[in-house]
């Protein structure tokens, strides 16, 4: 019998404290010690206004050093380190592992178990922390396949990847209970879900495992999310949508610190509700977990810069990615490790001014 979590008062997400006013490196740390600011999820951003919602009625934004006491819990949320028992909370790279026949950005292995391992110890040895291994396809109007089909896929890979990248971390990006349960016999340590549990027998599943779970925000289904796009606002309700999948897994057994969230850039959202969402992802820091962040070689970015081909859409991916890691414990997950590295070591080397 797995164990269950009493859920507290902190699980209620009716009420949101909407960080802003980021500043970085030496700055920050000065207005923290001044009490000027306050850090964004353990830092090193710092945040100096907040805005507070009830509903979906704003405070409109203020000084951290004006906030009432009563909402005090809602800014400590927002201010500590999320914990995790999964991955470290530095800055650090997923490489995507992409097994699929009809990939978006033409960068799959599918049928070559040899390739996609040579590509994943390249991937490593350009500095990604995590592997994400798929073999559904989940781009709007992607084809439908059973299950056994994703496993097969999949399955040699990740046995491959296992024995000879035992150092790494393992995911399996996967919304199907069975590919869930064949994975973890394999040895991988995430379960990337991008339904957040939709599978009933999820939860009971991974309830008795100690993996990692990545939780995403998506409506509907890969084929049906395009019908889905009419929110009241888009950052309270991805947030408080998220929440409730976050209360689910907590209730059924799984452990807080086990938990990843991700805004799921590119699902049931439209060009301009995902760059919306990207400008506001300090906004998922209410939910405590460390934030992966997906955005590479999406739509949205082709989109917004007019590049047609995904392969060729790295540069806007960076850019994209590192907008949203300012807060503490964040992922990206990239196509082009070599690349998002050299970003964040820069990003990151400025924080120490």
């Amino acid at each position: 019998m797995p164990p269950f979590f009493i859920v507290d008062e902190m699980m209620d997400f009716t009420r949101l404290a909407e960080p802003s006013g980021l500043i970085y490196g030496s700055v920050a740390r000065e207005a923290v010690r001044a009490g000027h600011a306050l850090p964004l999820a353990g830092g090193p951003a710092a945040f100096t206004l907040v805005d507070l919602i009830d509903g979906y009625t704003r405070s409109g934004f203020m000084p951290v050093s004006s906030v009432p006491a009563g909402w005090q819990p809602q800014l400590e949320r927002i201010s500590r380190a999320p914990v995790s028992d999964v991955v470290s909370l530095n800055k650090q790279v997923m490489g995507i592992v992409n097994l699929t026949p009809d990939s978006f950005s033409s960068d799959g292995h599918a049928g070559n178990a040899e390739h996609a391992v040579a590509a994943s110890r390249q991937s490593v040895e350009q500095g990604a922390r995590i592997l994400d291994i798929g073999g559904e396809s989940t781009r709007p109007g992607s084809a439908v396949i059973t299950p056994r089909e994703e496993w097969q896929r999949i399955g040699e890979t990740v046995s491959a990847l296992r024995e000879h990248l035992p150092d790494t971390i393992l995911s399996v990006d996967t919304r199907h209970s069975f590919v869930m349960e064949q994975a973890l016999e394999a040895g991988v340590h995430i379960i990337n879900d991008i339904s957040a549990l939709d599978d009933p027998d999820a939860l009971p599943l991974l309830a008795q495992h100690t993996c990692g779970v990545v939780l995403m925000h998506m409506r509907g289904t890969p084929q049906t999310m395009g019908a889905y796009t009419d929110y009241q606002d888009i950052g309270y309700d991805t947030v408080r949508e998220l929440g409730e999948r976050l209360k689910y897994a907590v209730e059924g057994g799984i452990k807080p610190g086990r938990i990843i969230i991700d805004p799921g850039f590119g699902f049931a959202k439209t060009t301009e509700q995902n760059m919306q969402l990207l400008a506001r992802v300090a906004l998922f820091t209410n939910l405590g977990c460390p934030i992966l962040v997906g955005v590479s070689r999406k739509r949205m970015i082709g989109t917004v810069t007019g590049v047609i081909s995904a392969a060729q859409r790295d540069a806007g991916t960076y850019t994209a990615s590192l907008a949203g890691l300012a807060a503490g414990g964040c992922i990206a997950r990239v196509h082009d490790v070599a690349g998002m590295m050299q970003s964040l070591n820069t990003w990151q080397a400025l924080q120490n001014f």
